[in-house]
């Protein structure tokens, strides 16, 4: 499945729309990465744990989208946009939510 945040594909003309196929996930942040993070806050530098956390909601949220695409026939997604909130108390939860449209190349 090729998907690609551009409206086309160059070389390769869109001869259907399946529709808009989208992708959710919420992923909690544990209290031992919190205090983790806490320290390189105040020291400075990446926060690896919460890196990783962003990296597997957002493949989460991407597969979700592209096993919807497939069931539509479709084998590319076109324009796909991310977003990114936190939700919960505090906003302990990261959301990670993906939209595209679904096409036949």
């Amino acid at each position: 499945m090729l998907i690609t945040t551009t409206p086309t594909i160059e070389g390769s003309p869109i001869r259907e729309y399946r529709g808009l196929v989208t992708g959710e996930t919420i992923i909690g942040a544990n209290f031992v990465k919190d205090v983790f993070a806490s320290f390189r806050d105040f020291f400075g530098g990446r926060s690896g744990a919460y890196e990783d956390t962003l990296r597997k909601a957002k493949d989460t949220a991407l597969h979700e989208m592209v096993s919807h695409a497939e069931k539509l026939g479709a084998n590319a997604i076109v324009g796909i946009d991310l977003d990114y909130e936190t939700v919960g108390a505090n906003g302990s939860m990261l959301m990670v939510t993906c939209s595209g449209t679904a096409v036949v190349i």
